[in-house]
């Protein structure tokens, strides 16, 4: 399991001007952005607590716009405007203050959060004399620090009893959530768990979105047809494929039936951002992640010479670095031995072009190939036709399997042999074919 966590970036993009204005993006230094916008909006002399406080909600407030993709969700290229009326007040080249900055070099990397959840706080403020909200007063955080409060306590003040600070956060680049290719039927993965998670809460206000039950992170046929309904609804192209529009669109729903940008949020818990994949295996690992590794990297090494063609097990073992630091190495990747998701974007699209263009003396071999992608009941297609052949030459010899019929349909009969034949190797019986099922199936048809 992966829990991801927020991660403070080193870099944020700023729109200098409203949302919708004409104006330039610039990238600055994320503690940089702090130090203008506390500068920008505090006094220097009023007491550390209060100066703390404040940058608590500033750093705090801004986390959680990058964290939600807030304003990329809508569409924009930039994580958070200099607009105050909209944001926090960044003025472009501006000197900063001297305490200030020191604060927010021992803070930047704290923030605050609500509860049980574990998102940055939307912790809305205002100055408290010319305006007032519901969130922290600036000026009202002056009085309370004269008064001797701690930082804490004026957020809590402000924010409720059951706030705290996230202390020490990861610090990291910031990439976008978007996984950088379409997600459609048989894909898998963490980025497929996000967009069911995000489908089944959302449907709680579109009830119109039909159910999806898996628990694995397969996109399945439930989760084309959640998909659909929700293009649908939201006047997208109805394709079933998530491609980056309705990625972010979903993010920005989710996000908005949530009220993950609000001061009355739903919050995230943990076990909402607790994913079944890992971004990072190395030695020792075992799993369904690693036999998975295993199986392309076997498979690429079978045609390719670059890549030592070594035995590999269950377990991530010296034998995977070997192939694995070969595979980095020719495709320029860094040669570390640790197979990240980074490594895996690239593993699979080598694989993929082995599909396409498989060399002539190796042609008997690619019907044995798995297609790089998870077989699951209602797909039909050439690859569900190609596991058909295979399976029928089991059912020839083993009669205790249901039967299939060679039509290329994933159809009840392929479901029940299916599963039947993960009950009696040891899979999970779930009745989906990936890599590990698909070489059993062609071995046991060979026998």
């Amino acid at each position: 399991m992966a829990i991801r966590y927020p991660v403070v970036p080193n870099n944020i993009t700023v729109h200098l001007g409203k949302p919708d204005e004409n104006a330039r993006n610039i990238t600055v230094p994320f503690t940089s952005y702090l130090a203008n916008v506390a500068s920008s909006e505090l006094y220097p002399t009023w007491p550390k607590a209060a100066l703390t406080a404040n940058i608590y909600a500033i750093t705090s407030f801004a986390l959680n716009r990058i964290y939600n993709e807030w304003y990329r969700s809508k569409g924009y290229n930039f994580d958070i405007t200099s607009s105050p009326a909209f944001d926090q007040k960044y003025v472009e080249n501006r000197s900063v203050y001297e305490n200030i900055e020191t604060i927010v070099e021992e803070n930047f990397n704290n923030y605050v959060v609500k509860g049980n959840q574990v998102q940055p706080y939307f912790t809305t403020y205002c100055d408290g004399r010319n305006t007032t909200c519901n969130g922290l007063s600036q000026w009202g955080s002056v009085t309370l620090a004269n008064q001797g409060k701690s930082a804490l306590d004026i957020l809590k003040n402000y924010y409720g009893k059951d706030i705290s600070i996230k202390y020490n956060a990861p610090v990291g680049d910031n990439v976008d959530a978007f996984p950088g290719y379409n997600i459609s039927l048989g894909n898998a993965g963490n980025p497929v768990i996000v967009i069911q998670r995000n489908l089944n809460r959302i449907r709680k206000n579109y009830p119109a979105i039909p159910i999806i039950n898996t628990t694995l992170g397969i996109y399945d046929e439930e989760t084309v047809l959640a998909v659909k309904k929700f293009q649908e609804i939201f006047a997208l192209p109805v394709t079933g494929v998530v491609d980056k529009g309705t990625w972010y669109k979903i993010k920005y729903v989710y996000t908005s039936v949530k009220k993950l940008s609000d001061l009355y949020s739903e919050g995230l818990t943990e076990d909402e951002i607790t994913f079944l994949y890992t971004d990072r295996l190395e030695y020792g690992d075992t799993g369904i992640e690693t036999q998975y590794v295993h199986y392309f990297l076997d498979a690429l090494a079978f045609l390719d010479k670059d890549i030592p063609r070594l035995p590999l097990n269950s377990i991530y073992n010296n034998n995977t670095i070997t192939m694995v630091k070969a595979f980095q190495q020719k495709y320029k990747l860094p040669v570390t031995g640790v197979f990240t998701y980074s490594d895996w974007l690239v593993l699979q699209s080598a694989y993929n072009n082995i599909l396409k263009s498989f060399p002539k003396e190796y042609q008997d071999f690619v019907s044995e190939l798995y297609p790089d992608y998870f077989l699951t009941y209602g797909m039909n297609g050439l690859d569900v036709r190609r596991f058909q052949k295979f399976l029928l030459k089991i059912c020839r010899y083993d009669k205790s399997i249901p039967g299939v019929r060679v039509n290329g349909v994933f159809d009840d009969l392929t479901l029940r042999s299916v599963k039947k034949l993960q009950n009696d190797y040891g899979f999970e019986i779930n009745g989906i074919v990936g890599p590990l099922l698909w070489k059993k199936v062609v071995e046991l048809s060979k026998r």
